[in-house]
């Protein structure tokens, strides 16, 4: 059972969140009076609460989503909010479906999106990944983090060919490699206010780090927002490429290190937008016709269920008509689909621009 302290703080944040009426995120959405009351006592066996959950959303009230899972069994505990949300921002995905098994598909079924190099500046596929037997951030303990990093740096120093290269911890990081980081793109920050307030961020530096091969197209995270993001990136279009290149490196990780996966959902993560595949496959591309035309734009995204941001990523502005755009889908599909799906988006954009002319 929750304490009795932690339920006066829950009772606060909700009377917060009924308040604010100009709050339009999936927890004020979900969160009705019968659904907290049965909910707010719970405790899963790590010692999470709802508050845990619903913390960073009742602190940002402009959050879009507004819920994090603390660890694994917060999905299947406090599935009674989980679930709606999950429906909700996944499309589709209804509360009795199950999400198929993983399936990379033909990976030679992917191709250069922009062959001529006039549209697309990068491409990028990533997933995120749990270590089973691990909380998520708010349960990890200093020695938690210390002891993934001593797994995760031993397994990836174990990778070979392409994929090879070097882990920089954050912890006692010297001047010259931060800046190197940095210049690169590749060094992640402290989080933003969304995740401190979801208490994402303790113990800072401890057990974060930095891995990328010598050709800085392999990218892994350790301890950023998830266990682990992994990352495989290049300018240009040649989606094939990075997707091949990405699923070579997932499947060598996961011989080494065993996975957090649920039965409904797929690979579990810290934030409920990123279950299922986990997979975001990105562009960034310039499109100054449909950028001038936006309501174009949105249209051909929302059909081939595209995320438009803008240049760097969520909550920013497009810099020079260079939009990131992304599949929107991650569960009830397998990571073949997810990626084609974007790939037959991108395509359709390009080739409208082209029309345009």
């Amino acid at each position: 059972m929750a304490d009795a302290a932690t339920i006066a703080k829950l009772e606060e944040g909700f009377k917060k969140l009924q308040a604010a009426t100009d709050c339009k995120s999936l927890l004020k959405k979900y969160l009705s009076k019968d659904i907290f009351d049965s909910l707010k006592a719970k405790k899963t066996g790590l010692g999470a609460t709802l508050l845990d959950v619903i913390q960073s959303g009742v602190e940002n009230l402009d959050s879009g989503v507004g819920i994090y899972a603390p660890d694994a069994e917060a999905y299947s505990l406090f599935s009674p909010l989980f679930d709606p949300i999950i429906e909700d921002y996944h499309k589709g995905f209804k509360q009795t479906d199950k999400h198929p098994a993983k399936d990379f598909g033909d990976v030679n079924q992917f191709v250069n999106v922009d062959p001529e190099g006039k549209f697309v500046i990068s491409t990028r596929v990533r997933c995120g990944r749990s270590l089973e037997g691990y909380p998520f951030n708010p349960c990890l303990t200093e020695a938690h983090y210390k002891e993934m990093e001593e797994k995760v740096s031993s397994t990836l120093s174990g990778l070979e060919g392409e994929l090879k290269g070097t882990y920089y911890p954050l912890t006692g990081m010297t001047k010259e490699v931060q800046q190197k980081l940095i210049d690169d793109h590749f060094l992640f920050k402290e989080g933003d206010r969304f995740l401190q307030a979801a208490n994402a961020c303790r113990y800072w530096p401890t057990g974060r780090g930095i891995y990328h091969n010598d050709k800085k197209t392999f990218l892994v995270w350790c301890n950023e927002e998830d266990h682990l993001r992994i990352i495989s990136m290049q300018m240009g279009g040649d989606l094939g490429q990075v997707y091949r290149r990405l699923v070579t490196a997932v499947n060598d990780i996961e011989k080494r290190v065993p996975f957090s996966h649920h039965d409904r959902l797929g690979f579990l993560t810290f934030c409920p937008t990123n279950l299922g595949t986990t997979i975001r496959a990105s562009v960034h591309i310039k499109l100054p016709k449909l950028a001038a035309n936006r309501e174009k734009l949105e249209e051909v995204a929302a059909r081939y269920s595209l995320q438009v941001r803008g240049t760097r990523g969520e909550h920013t502005e497009a810099e020079g008509g260079i939009y990131d755009i992304s599949n929107k889908r991650r569960m009830g599909l397998t990571e073949y689909q997810a990626v084609k799906e974007m790939q037959d988006g991108i395509l359709e954009l390009i080739k409208i621009e082209k029309e345009m002319a």
